[in-house]
């Protein structure tokens, strides 16, 4: 920690322990340490960092040595980090995109498709696309299930949604089928139907084999079917079936190093304690494997650099009693490599290759709903940003560097009252 790196430093030049909180509130005082740890209030803590500045004018050797120990900090702190986003900060809340129609009181995914922004907005029963690059709404793709009075989510719609190719977004509806959407016209061209009773809801897209793996999570048992995205010829390829996931399925990956699938399975066998990462092959439609994952009740994937995966550990964890958290899950051997305690409660997750940055739509996080933000490269979280209510949805932009988040009604937020969709992005 920064504070030891401190005392090292004091004893070994200056000496002296009784004077040593001096020196580290006239660190604390500098406005770029006070900016660092703005993004982190508990590292402050961490650094032994006061709130109180020093009275005291620093000699010149104690101002070398506070030189010193801020490039340390700067070092050590994390947000500041040369590894962190390329303007060495956490982003911020920039702005926020409104959606017509009626108020944005429920809705579920959200993708970014080359410049394209889509959110699965069941309020107004379609799926909303917005210029990523200028924020501008560009229309909607109707004719969705959107939240019917009875029967839960069983029966809503859009739920997921993957970019498929150029300009093409496919979308899980209610009635068990897939919509695929052409972004150019904001029209669905095409209903293909996977035979179940209930909704359609995440989805990954393989563009190596050619296919499309969606999750029937609410059918009693769920399971998964496998769709050609070969143009003309969108038929089912097959179909698993997951008996042991007694709580349905959550979000499908596809790892492009080893051309497997990955699926969150919450719950094992009724054991609300135990849930796991189901490893598939997707040609042959054969389940490999489960890694175990305990009091987690895994929600979103993302496939991070050297094959890591993010497994964010949900609301229902968090409902259930186990401590909030995130992990990364080593995929070659199955072994969990990192446990972040500092965020947890999240539904949907994104990696950002262009910033090298996780987001977790950490809804049920301890303290409220925040975006969390993670290092991909250095597997170190960076901050927690606060969202607001339902805020479980998260997509970026990596051109830019913004990060959407929606957000429904809330009479706190002036911006929100009807819902919006938050925008976070570096500072400028």
């Amino acid at each position: 920690m920064a504070s030891e790196y401190f005392t090292k430093n004091w004893n070994s030049r200056l000496g002296g322990e009784q004077t040593f909180a001096s020196f580290v509130r006239a660190i604390c005082s500098c406005p770029w340490v006070q900016d660092i740890t703005a993004y982190q209030p508990n590292r402050r803590e961490l650094a032994g960092c006061t709130r109180a500045p020093s009275s005291r004018r620093p000699s010149g050797q104690l101002a070398a040595a506070v030189a010193s120990a801020l490039l340390a900090a700067a070092l050590s702190l994390g947000p500041a980090s040369a590894e962190s986003r390329t303007n060495h900060f956490a982003p911020q809340r920039l702005a926020e995109l409104h959606v017509p129609g009626s108020p944005l009181a429920s809705f579920d995914i959200s993708v970014v498709d080359g410049d394209i922004y889509a959110l699965a907005d069941r309020s107004n029963h379609g799926v909303d696309l917005f210029n990523a690059e200028d924020d501008s709404f560009l229309g909607r793709a109707g004719g969705f299930a959107g939240s019917p009075a009875t029967g839960g989510f069983a029966g809503a719609g859009p739920n997921g949604l993957v970019a498929v190719g150029p300009r093409q977004i496919w979308a899980g509806d209610g009635d068990s089928t897939v919509k695929i959407i052409d972004t150019g016209s904001q029209k669905v061209i095409e209903t293909i139907r996977t035979g179940g009773s209930h909704r359609v809801d995440e989805l990954a897209y393989d563009p190596q084999d050619h296919l499309v793996v969606t999750a029937n999570n609410a059918d009693e048992p769920p399971f998964l079917t496998f769709i050609a995205t070969t143009t003309g010829d969108h038929k089912l390829t097959g179909r698993l079936v997951l008996p042991q996931a007694s709580d349905g399925l959550e979000q499908p990956v596809w790892d492009p190093a080893s051309d497997l699938v990955y699926v969150s399975v919450p719950e094992l066998n009724g054991r609300a304690a135990q849930g796991g990462v189901a490893v598939i092959d997707p040609r042959t439609r054969e389940l490999l494997r489960i890694i175990p994952v305990t009091k987690c009740i895994p929600a979103g994937l993302a496939i991070g650099p050297n094959q890591q995966l993010l497994v964010a550990c949900s609301d229902d964890a968090v409902a259930a009693g186990f401590p909030a958290k995130s992990m990364i899950l080593d995929l070659p051997s199955g072994k969990i490599v990192r446990i972040f305690h500092q965020i947890g409660g999240s539904d949907e997750v994104w990696f950002d290759k262009a910033q090298g940055e996780y987001y977790l739509a950490a809804v049920a996080n301890p303290g409220g709903p925040v975006l969390g933000v993670i290092n991909a490269r250095t597997d170190r979280w960076v901050a927690n940003l606060p969202t607001g209510p339902h805020a479980h949805s998260v997509a970026a932009y990596g051109a830019t560097g913004q990060v959407f988040v929606p957000i429904t009604p809330t009479k706190s937020d002036a911006q929100c009252v009807s819902g919006c969709i938050a925008v976070f992005g570096p500072r400028h």
